[in-house]
């Protein structure tokens, strides 16, 4: 009888996590200023390969095994290296520090990398496979990161150059996070207040519909830097002709600028979210709405909106997700945030400088989309 595979996705990771043995696990330079010589794991720690081979012994095991039994013991088992390849790093770096030179420099290699991605998909994929209960799912996926958050707060990453990095400008970050969520904000905002009457209106006119969203389109496809160019000029001039402007903050470059951009990005999955998510409501359910005594305006209020929210939700979801990443370019024109480091960073050609604005906005990127993820997890639950 053949023996059948019951997890491909695993057996496939579990192969990618071997050949990225050969990865460095990290890279040790003398200083900030000079580029790093990759070190792996076993030239760390002699006892690795051992340990690696057992790992991947036990995964290949896991893959040809099927039953609640196994896909538990896969995600207890991703979720533990995990926390182990955090928890190394730091000690990775902290022995670097003891053996190279007070000035050493440890960041993380291509081979931690890939093996934290690998991590999380393979528990990402056992949790699938788990239970089909969105919050439950959220939950498990949530739970993960507890310990490594735990270790990141408590100073056992300390020695790892991007945190030292972040010891050296924290008020600068500081600044820059602020910035950023002001971006995220100032845009979702008046996104909102533009974009949900903007869709009840093609809504309810489908023959504008066509132009208003080729106008959106048009606007869709314009390069982000494009755009933001293209905003300057008019808005230095409208300052120019109208100076008290320049005292409530608007100016040709900066933030304002970056908000309108952002905004008018925003409009096209805003407006299709509205007029899909009040098209989905049937027609027999409006009827019962009539029949039950309701006016038109109730109809929208308590029955359509509130049919038509999931779908809203997951346009505002792709749009904060969106601005999260596109504010980073805004930093071009002096919008600030996240992106200012990344590009001071890669100026000056500190490669930790520029981990310093991209992994935040990486997981600030992140959180919104679970928080969004949750939201629509409970709002699922509560529709049931």
């Amino acid at each position: 009888m053949p023996i059948k595979c019951h997890n491909r996705v695993l057996l496939l990771l579990a192969i990618i996590a071997a050949a990225a043995a050969a990865l460095p696990f990290v890279n040790v330079a003398p200083n900030r200023l000079v580029s790093g010589e990759g070190r792996t794991l076993w030239q760390l720690w002699s006892f690795t390969p051992a340990l690696l081979a057992g790992v991947f012994f036990a995964l290949v095991l896991l893959a040809f095994r099927q039953g609640q039994l196994s896909r538990w013991l896969t995600l207890i088992l991703f979720e533990g290296l995990f926390i182990a390849l955090f928890w190394s790093a730091g000690l990775a770096a902290t022995k670097m520090v003891s053996v190279e030179s007070p000035l050493a420099r440890t960041s993380v290699g291509s081979g931690l990398w890939l093996w934290l991605a690998l991590c999380l998909l393979a528990s990402s994929d056992a949790i699938r496979r788990l239970t089909q209960n969105a919050v439950w799912r959220w939950v498990l996926n949530a739970q993960i990161w507890c310990v490594p958050l735990f270790l990141l707060f408590s100073g056992e990453l300390n020695a790892l150059s991007l945190l030292k990095e972040y010891a050296n400008r924290q008020e600068i970050f500081d600044s820059a996070l602020a910035q950023h969520l002001t971006i995220l904000f100032g845009t979702l905002v008046p996104a909102l207040l533009l974009g949900v009457p903007l869709g009840i209106w093609c809504y309810r006119h489908p023959a504008r519909q066509g132009s208003v969203f080729a106008l959106l389109n048009v606007i869709q496809t314009i390069p982000s830097v494009a755009l933001f160019g293209l905003l300057i000029a008019p808005l230095a001039g409208l300052v120019k002709s109208f100076p008290f402007l320049s005292t409530l903050g608007i100016a040709g470059t900066g933030l304002t600028p970056a908000l309108i951009a952002l905004v008018l990005y925003a409009l096209l999955p805003l407006v299709r979210g509205m007029v899909a998510g009040l098209g989905q409501v049937s027609a027999d359910v409006l009827e019962s709405a009539k029949a039950m005594g309701m006016s038109a305006r109730q109809c929208f209020w308590k029955v359509q909106l509130p049919l038509a929210l999931p779908l809203l939700l997951r346009s505002l979801r792709v749009v904060a997700v969106q601005t999260v990443g596109m504010a980073v370019i805004a930093a071009l024109i002096g919008a600030g945030g996240f992106g200012a480091l990344v590009f001071q960073g890669l100026l000056s050609s500190a490669l930790d400088l520029v981990l310093l604005g991209v992994v935040p906005a990486i997981a600030l990127a992140v959180v919104v989309d679970a928080l969004f993820a949750l939201w629509l997890a409970l709002l699922g639950r509560e529709g049931q």
